[in-house]
């Protein structure tokens, strides 16, 4: 797997802000017949945004476990009920949701609880890429580098 993300001797064709843009130069290269499968994108200048989505209180806390662990249980209580005779499949649905909010419940508290008010915010976190650099095979960088050259706009790309 880790060879379909190298290169022989890998160079730089440009470097862009937007992936749009290195997406662009690529569907470029392959409109004009470039052997595009020696290209690589590869996102550079990472960092980690994380977006904060609300506060958390214990109330929020607990009605998500609820909610978590009723789904779960949900499941449970369904998979059970496919081995059990068909007179006891509603209590057995019901009561795999009831332990699964219980176990929800208290998974939420005690998780919360852990962390003693350092963390009263939900959020979510992602990686990002601020650069993207299209990389060739150094055989084809010639060829990559005067296909490109021809793409609309190039005055504003770097490698032009």
């Amino acid at each position: 797997m880790a060879e379909i993300f190298s290169l022989e001797y890998p160079q730089s064709l440009g470097v862009f802000d937007k992936y749009a843009d290195a997406q662009k130069a690529v569907d470029h290269l392959s409109d004009h017949e470039f052997p595009v499968e020696n290209v690589l994108i590869v996102g550079t200048e990472l960092r980690q945004v994380e977006r904060v989505t609300g506060r958390l209180t214990w109330g929020r806390v607990l009605s998500a476990g609820a909610g978590s662990g009723a789904w779960l249980g949900l499941l449970i209580g369904l998979i059970l009920s496919a081995f059990s005779d068909g007179s006891s499949v509603l209590v057995t649905v019901l009561g795999g949701i009831a332990f699964g909010i219980a176990f929800g419940v208290i998974s939420g508290a005690l998780g919360y609880a852990a962390t003693r008010g350092q963390r009263d915010f939900s959020s979510v976190q992602k990686v990002v890429a601020t650069k993207y650099e299209v990389l060739v095979e150094h055989k084809f960088l010639a060829d990559g580098q005067a296909l490109l050259a021809k793409l609309p706009g190039a005055g504003s790309n770097p490698f032009a």
